[in-house]
């Protein structure tokens, strides 16, 4: 049988063996997802692709410590989201980044998600959502498209339960009049 064909916990267990073939095909599988979710948080495509390899090395190199009480993509997962947010922090205590938020299009980036941000509305709600203050954009990305829950937020953010919260109903608030007025 193929390495294609293996289910994930067949190919981690190759993984653990450093078998370059179970990594490549488990590479294969979850690269497109990781880069995206790296992007949609430090807004540079290779940057993105760094943090997407650093990711995956830092995931084979610990893969012993994954316990399986979540699935092997939300624990990758987890990995990039985090190595994104330091990534982004750094580089706005830097002062790399400007905190006006320059405009980011999905839709000019060939390797996205296969939905198609080419309709206009997509395209206003995303232009709407990079325009949103940072702390919001960074918080409705993890909950509205990483599909995070609040006490998840909280916990990758830093920050309170409550916080997440209000921050989280603050966002859906603000990104609701920007799209109204514009």
């Amino acid at each position: 049988m193929t390495l294609t064909h293996l289910d994930i916990e067949a190919l981690l267990k190759c993984c653990l063996e450093n078998d370059p073939a179970a990594q490549r095909e488990v590479y294969n599988r979850y690269y497109k997802a990781m880069y995206n979710t790296a992007l949609r948080i430090v807004k540079d495509s290779a940057e993105a692709e760094d943090i997407m390899q650093e990711s995956f090395l830092t995931a084979f190199t610990k893969l012993n410590t994954f316990k399986g009480e979540a699935s092997f993509g939300s624990w990758l997962k987890r990995i990039v989201v985090n190595s994104s947010i330091n990534a982004y922090k750094k580089k706005v205590r830097l002062g790399e980044v400007p905190l006006d938020n320059t405009l980011y299009k999905l839709a000019d980036e060939p390797t996205q998600t296969p939905c198609d941000t080419s309709n206009l509305q997509v395209q206003k709600v995303i232009q709407s959502m990079n325009e949103l203050k940072e702390n919001y954009r960074m918080a409705l990305n993890l909950h509205l498209i990483e599909g995070y829950d609040y006490k998840e937020v909280s916990t990758i953010l830093k920050i309170s339960y409550a916080n997440c919260r209000t921050t989280i109903s603050r966002a859906k608030e603000s990104l609701r009049k920007k799209l109204i007025t514009s």
